[in-house]
């Protein structure tokens, strides 16, 4: 099994108190009510704010980060998409993380049965903070959220500021290659893509939380990108890919690009 899987664990066990500060000092969290949609579904937001200098992390953080998950409770919420905004490529130490810096906007779309009514809600956030050290903290939350609501700029903002479509983008074929390793899989993906920025950070997630995967080997000839990544289970077996399920963005000067699936080469 490769050591880099044992990287984030690593990290998030690292104490804080050594930098003077408590996780309460590190990160907090706003509910930001939002407004009621004509479907019935409920537009809020939650705002992290972070001590000065410190980072948090985006769904797929990297080697060196800790993916923010999010559970929430409500007898009148049925399903939460959260949303998460084009994050920064960091490099710390030689690892690269993927997040936020200072503070961040996850607007959450809330499915409820009863358009007419408040709803109360109450959660948790789990995110990996870090500076020098990651440490995982967990922030409770809880609010009402109006009937109807306004429209507000910050959720609107953080909403706007999403990947580019496969179509907005105007990619072309995106083709996967499969090739059997000791202990895992290696996936070489070749994506036809105008270049988004002079430096192009790939980002391929399994569709499998259990599949780790490692960072890719990124390289560009005219409209092709190429990014090739090693694949293992974290169990140490075998296992099956679905090509369906890969999630590749392309990340480059501020905007990103978000592609669902590939097809055999």
């Amino acid at each position: 099994m490769r050591t880099n899987l044992l990287i984030p664990f690593i990290l998030s066990c690292l104490p804080a108190s050594g930098f003077g500060q408590s996780a309460d000092d590190l990160a907090s969290v706003t509910v930001l009510p939002g407004w009621r949609e004509a479907d019935g579904t409920h537009v809020a937001a939650l705002r992290i704010d972070l001590a000065d200098g410190w980072k948090t992390y985006w769904r797929a953080p990297g080697d060196g980060g800790i993916p923010p998950t999010f559970a929430i409770s409500g007898s009148g919420v049925i399903a939460m998409q959260p949303h998460f905004p084009v994050p920064e490529v960091y490099e710390t130490f030689g690892i690269r993380s993927i997040g936020y810096e200072n503070s961040v906007t996850f607007p959450l779309r809330l499915q409820i049965p009863d358009v007419g009514s408040a709803v109360g809600i109450s959660g948790q956030i789990e995110i990996g903070v870090c500076d020098e050290v990651c440490i995982p903290v967990t922030l409770d939350f809880s609010a009402l959220l109006p009937p109807d609501g306004i429209s507000d700029p910050a959720i609107v903002a953080a909403l706007r500021d999403r990947p580019l479509t496969r179509t907005e983008a105007q990619v072309g074929t995106v083709t996967c290659t499969v090739t059997p390793i000791s202990d895992g899989l290696q996936l070489t993906t070749m994506i036809t893509m105008a270049q988004t920025a002079a430096e192009e950070v790939v980002v391929i997630e399994a569709g499998d939380p259990n599949v780790w995967v490692s960072e890719p080997h990124v390289t560009r000839q005219g409209g092709q990108l190429t990014a090739v990544v090693d694949m293992v289970h974290i169990s140490g077996q075998p296992f099956a890919l679905d090509r369906s399920a890969l999630r590749f963005t392309v990340l480059g000067a501020g905007k990103a690009v978000d592609i669902q699936g590939c097809t055999a080469h």
